[in-house]
Formats: C-alpha cells, structure tokens, sequence
C-alpha cells in the first residue's frame, strides 16, 4: 500500500510546477460588479479534471490508458502497467474496469512465472503482490458501491457490523476476502490486509470463522469502555443522505425560523453546496437552488457567521486546500439576504474585499479581535516550500467590507496551516488565535492593541510539530478557564490498525492541553486519549447533557484502504475520556469530515450531523444524521443577542451555577461553532446533568465586557440572552416528531 498520507510527498513532488498551473487556472474577475459565480467554477472544474492534479485530475488516467495501448507485451513490464491502471481506476470510481484490467495482469503474470512464484526472491513476487492487493481493494470498493450505496441501509458500514449491514450481494466482497488471504499468505505481517480482510468477512456473514485465527480480530476488540445507549441513524428517514467527496457540514438556524437547518459542502469541484430547511413537521425541504447555492461548486469546508450583524446568518466557502499547485482558488463569502420567497445567499466576496489573494485553504475562523462589536475573519493558507503563502486576518471595517491586517497584526503564519480556533485563553477579555500546522503551531496572544505575539514556544504547546489537523479551545474540565485539543495527523492507517488489533504502537496520537491559569500542560495520556486515531473532521458536544464536554472524531486519509471508525469519547466528569464508539453506534468506517452538534428536534438533547466522502473521485458517500435517544438529565439552551457585542454573542462566556445531589457546581460554556471541521449551532445548548435547581445564570459579553447576572431561571427551558436586558426571554419551540425509521434501497 502506499503511503496512507501523500501530503508532503506530494508537496515535495509538485511544486516544481505549480507555477505553471496556477497559470492554467483561470482568473476570476476582480472587478465590483455582479459575478457569475457558476460559470467561474465550472471553468475550475474543467481546468481540474484536465490536470496533472493527483486527486482530481484525469491526465495520470490516459497516460497510463495510452501506454498500455502501446506496451510491448513483455508480460512483466504490462503488468505493472494494469497495476497502476487499476489504481487510478479505482481512484476515479470505476472500479469494475479496475477488477478487468488487473485480473488480466494477474493471468499474464501466471502465464508467464517461474516455477517458484511465492519465493520471496522470485523476481515477479513484487508485482504479483501488488497486483492481488490493487485487485482486492477494487472487490472491496466495488462492494460499497454495489451495497453501501446502491443498497443502503441505516446500518450500512458502522461497527460492530449488525445484521441489518450485511452485504445483501456479498459477491465482491467474498472475491475480496479471499485476495487478502492470498496476499497475507505474501505478506503475513500486512496488518491493512489483516484488517480489510476481517472486514470483508464481516460483510458477507463470514467472521469469525472465515478469518484464520493468526489474522483474526480479537471479536471484543472493539467493545466500548462503557455504556452508552445507541444512537439510531436517520439520515435516509429524514432525506439528507445526499452523496459527496470529503466536504463541511453546518447546524444551524439560517431561515430565522427557530429551527435548525443543515448545509453541506463538498471538495468536489463539480459539484455544489447543498441545503436542507428543517420544516418542523419531522422532515427536511432541499432548498438549495431557492437558497442560491447552486452554482458555488467545491469547498472542503464551510464556516458560518453574521458578520454583518443584521440576524442573519451567513456563509464563507474555503477552496483550493491539498490541491497543490492547483489551489489559488478563491473562497466565497455569501450574504444571508431575504427576498420575496425567504431567504438567499448573495455572493458578496469581491465587494467585500476577500476575493485576493487567492491561496489554498480548508480553514477559518470568526471572533472579535479588536472588540468592537462586529466579527473578524482569519483564514488560515497552506504554504508551500515554494509559495510564501500568508494566513490573513481581515479586520471587519463594519460596513460590509474587510481591510487585510496581517503583516501589522504579526499574524502571517508563513505555514502549512489545517485549523485556526479562537479562544480567550489568558482570561484577559480579548480573543487569542491558535493555529494548528504541518509543522510547529502557534498560539498568537492577543495584545489588545490589533497586534500578536507568538507564544506557543514558551507555553509548550507546538506539537504535534509534524502533521497538525483540527484544534479548538474548550473548558474540558468546568473549572472557568479555556482548555486545548489538538489533532494529530501523523499516523499511517497500519498504526491505527495494529492498535485496534491490540499491539503497542508508538505516540502518534491527539493532544490535550489543561490550562491552568494560562499555563498549558499536556494531559492526553492520563486523559485517554493516547492512542492513534488519524482524525479529519472532529468537533465537541454533550451527549448526554451531564455538563461535560465530550469529542467525536472523524477518521481517515485519502487513501481507499483506510477505513477506519469514527470515534467518539465520552468525558467521564473531567477525570478521562472513555471510548464510547461501538456503545453508541458511531464506528462509521467511511472517511469523516463536516461534524455538527445540535438540537435538530428541540427535544432537549444534541444530534449529531456527519458529513462523509473521501478526497478521489471514487471514494463518495451519503451524510449521517445520528438521532440522540436522550436520557434523564436536564438542559438549558440560550440564544444570545448581542447588541454593543456582536449579533450572536460569538465569544460570549457563560456559567451556569446549578445545585446538583445537594451540593453546588458550574458549568461553562463559550459562544461559538464548536471544533474547526464542522459548525455546530451558535445557540448555546448547555446540559445540566442532574441538577434540580439553577441558581445563577452569568453570561461575560465579548468586546463590550457586559456582565450580566440572571436568577429565577429555570431547566429544561430555551431562552433569549439580550445583551443588557434585564430578564432571559422564554422561548417556545414545537418539539418535532421524526417518523419512523425504514428501510431504504437506493441512496442516490
């Protein structure tokens, strides 16, 4: 297999002739009149499939279709070349040619061996061997594509593989377990084999007993730490299943109905965003042609935010990440309008001053840095060792229009940057910027005069210094100040594996650092969270509303042999986090992205929304929608209304003092979207564990410092914070009965 993460390789190997595709790309306009967004993207689409791009495009495919026109027919010599044929097949998502082009090599191969084939020494041991794993990977993903997808279910690929997610044409994936056995009979020691191989079985009703016992996954591997009740997926019940590449995934209320709404995006740049209005009646309406967001095609990720404060929420769309030469993409801010028929999205990026420079991103993050009272942008650009790509903070000049304060804010980054979060660490009522890298991160301290200083060295918190991916500021521990998670990407899918298999692996894994009066120390072992994982997408939420914060964690690279399960990790009081994935059902073995919490029902509780797809062509799936079944503890939710602070109160810290089994305690929350793959609902839902009796309700303004203290407050109820009025408002909200859940066969 190669390499499970190509990203530097690619870095390495490609920026030689970066220049010459950025001048292929085509150029939007930089002029303030209307912009024909579709055309300008569908002009990027055209230009990607024709590249050399290595996800995307299609050039790598016919050069290789033109040279097995032209090969030879040394046997040896054609076999590679349908070995590699077969790859990119697979890659582009036409893996039944793929089983064709590499099973002829296969018999060409034998045609033509020695009479010591399986020797070691033999000289087509390596190529047979890399033939029958490309071979057994297009049986496995012709088996999704003719199961997963053509046959879907709601128990399609979730761990512990149930009943309901058997294969019901397991013919591919029997061939494909069977190749796999061949294969470790080569390379015994290949635990992706191992793996793929017990999942294979698992697929067609064939584990345990179809795996030999020294390949054979220990059947309590993958038993939870403890009980969670199972979240059913509803995605198919409720219509959002739609199919995507890897892409963004947001939660939250945008028609201004009181409901949460969910938008998706996807990094294919041929397709486009996608909408769904909560109607209150237990579905979802597709409304992305009436929302305007047809014709933005592409975006690996997608934030949201008011920034023009007037109660609406908008949308920026981060295009061009690992695209590598190929990304100076420009990103798309669109404007939350209404009209005659609700709402549209208007896009507002060249007037607004955020159309250039154009540098590949997959990340953003809203806050008020200069406190006053509306929201700043920073994006964070992944450099290349030949690009000095600049991160940019973009200072909201408060009439719709952005002004470029990097270099005299000290924030450029001059890095490969995979997540940008915001959070007042140091407690001194101004928002501090961490970035995570390939590469060392840092921690911008905010100095409230519109400058930064790096202190990410002299507070510990770099690592992981080699592959960096999503972080976020939270209160992990409820002790009033703002912890730090960040993800680790630098594990191959043969560590993560041989971890679930139970072998001791090395220190690839997410970090957690506690503060402590604005001192970090890392806490990830003694926390639980010390084992590989290779997360993409990840996000926090409550799941059980006992007040603390818990992580689920998307998984995955861009290769087909990874897959892997989603994680998620309860928090066990602050003391650890316990592996709660199987308890709950969340093992998705497809590649995790956009995650979003929120109270989709208004029944109290958090849902969990999962956007899934991979990063080729080939490697697509529908979104997830896990249904919370709740349970005894009690909530509040508080939608913030800013008025000297921002709109939605981004930033805003909140305590909830509560007495809980006769003794007191606080619970805090802060303001925002959650992590920084994924943006959960800004209305701030707060659980409460067993508590009996809210005391206190303290909400601290961001920019303004207003200090708001509010008693009489009961649970179990949603109300509106008015910056400076004297009362939480009562909010009543319908809750929404979901139909029952049904089979259904065809998710496209």
């Amino acid at each position: 297999m190669r390499n499970a993460l190509l990203l530097l390789v690619f870095i390495l190997l490609l920026t030689s002739v970066s220049q010459a595709a950025r001048s292929a790309m085509p150029s939007p306009s930089t002029g303030g009149g209307r912009v024909d967004a579709k055309a300008e993207f569908e002009a990027i689409c055209r230009t990607l499939l024709a590249s050399d791009e290595p996800f995307y495009g299609r050039a790598s495919l016919l050069r290789l279709e033109g040279l097995l026109e032209a090969s030879s027919q040394v046997p040896r010599d054609e076999a590679r070349l349908r070995q590699q044929l077969g790859r990119e097949l697979i890659e582009q998502g036409n893996p039944t040619e793929a089983i064709e082009i590499v099973g002829r090599a296969l018999e060409l191969l034998r045609s033509e061996r020695s009479d010591s084939p399986d020797s070691p020494d033999s000289p087509d041991s390596e190529i047979r061997e890399r033939l029958i794993a490309t071979l057994a990977l297009a049986h496995v993903q012709a088996a999704e594509d003719e199961n997963c997808l053509q046959h879907h279910t709601a128990a399609s690929c979730l761990l512990p593989i149930s009943r309901d997610g058997l294969h019901p044409k397991p013919e591919h994936a029997k061939r494909a377990a069977e190749l796999y056995l061949e294969h470790l009979e080569l390379q015994p020691d290949n635990v992706v084999s191992a793996w793929l191989l017990n999942l294979m079985r698992m697929v067609s009703g064939e584990y345990p007993q179809g795996v030999p016992p020294k390949f054979r996954l220990p059947t309590d591997a993958l038993e939870s730490e403890a009980f969670l009740a199972p979240w059913p997926e509803r995605s198919i019940d409720l219509g959002i299943n739609t199919i995507d590449l890897a892409g963004g995934a947001i939660m939250d209320d945008f028609d201004g109905d009181g409901l949460l709404d969910l938008i998706t995006s996807t990094s294919d740049h041929c397709d486009h965003v996608k909408a769904f209005r909560n109607d209150g009646s237990g579905g979802f309406e597709d409304v992305t042609e009436l929302w305007g967001l047809d014709s933005q095609l592409g975006g690996l990720n997608i934030v949201h935010a008011d920034y023009d404060n007037d109660g609406r929420l908008d949308l920026l769309i981060l295009r061009g990440a690992w695209l590598f030469g190929h990304g100076r993409i420009r990103n798309s801010l669109l404007r939350n309008e209404s009209g005659p028929d609700g709402i549209r999205f208007i896009d507002v990026t060249h007037r607004a001053g955020l159309a250039a420079p154009a540098l590949p991103t997959q990340t953003a993050g809203w806050a008020d840095y200069d406190g006053d009272g509306d929201l700043d942008l920073y994006v964070g650009s992944e450099t290349l060792p030949t690009d000095d790509f600049r991160s940019l903070l973009y200072r909201n000049n408060g009439n719709g229009t952005f002004s470029d304060v990097t270099r005299a804010a000290g924030v450029a980054n001059m890095r490969y940057a995979k997540a940008v979060t915001w959070g007042d660490y140091d407690n001194d009522g101004d928002p501090d910027l961490y970035v995570s890298n390939i590469g060392p991160n840092r921690l911008y301290r905010n100095n409230g005069d519109g400058t930064f200083d790096d202190v990410a060295v002299a507070l510990g918190v770099t690592r992981p210094e080699s592959r960096s991916f999503g972080s976020w500021f939270f209160d992990v521990d409820n002790d009033g100040d703002l912890d730090l998670f960040v993800a680790n990407y630098e594990a191959q899918t043969d560590t993560v594996i041989s971890a679930i298999f139970g072998v001791p692996t090395r220190g690839d894994h997410a970090l957690l650092y506690r503060n402590d009066n604005g001192r970090f120390t890392e806490v990830s072992e003694r926390m639980g969270l010390d084992h590989p994982t290779l997360p993409m997408g990840a996000n926090y939420g409550d799941l059980d509303n006992d007040g603390w914060l818990d992580i689920y964690l998307g998984t995955g690279d861009p290769e087909f042999e990874t897959l892997l399960p989603n994680k998620m990790y309860r928090n066990d009081a602050g003391r650890r986090f316990l592996d709660v994935t199987s308890a709950g059902r969340f093992g998705h073995l497809q590649k995790g992205h956009g995650v979003a919490f929120g109270d989709l029902d208004n029944d109290g509780d958090q849902d969990l929304f999962h956007q899934l797809g991979g990063f080729y062509p080939g490697d697509e799936y529908g979104n997830v929608l896990f249904e919370n079944p709740g349970n005894d503890n009690h909530w509040i939710t508080l939608r913030l209304v800013g008025r000297r602070a921002n709109r939605f109160g981004v930033g805003a810290r909140i305590e909830i003092r509560v007495t809980e089994n006769d003794s007191h305690r606080s619970i805090y929350s802060t303001a925002g979207s959650g992590g920084t793959f994924g943006g959960s609902s800004f209305q701030q839902e707060i659980g409460l564990g067993g508590a009996t009796e809210i005391t206190e309700v303290i909400i601290v303004w961001p920019g303004s410092g207003t200090v708001q203290r509010f008693t009489e407050v009961e649970p179990d109820r949603i109300y509106r914070a008015i910056e400076g009025s004297p009362i939480l408002e009562l909010v009543t909200v319908p809750r929404i009965e979901w139909p029952p859940s049904r089979p259904v066969v065809g998710a496209h």
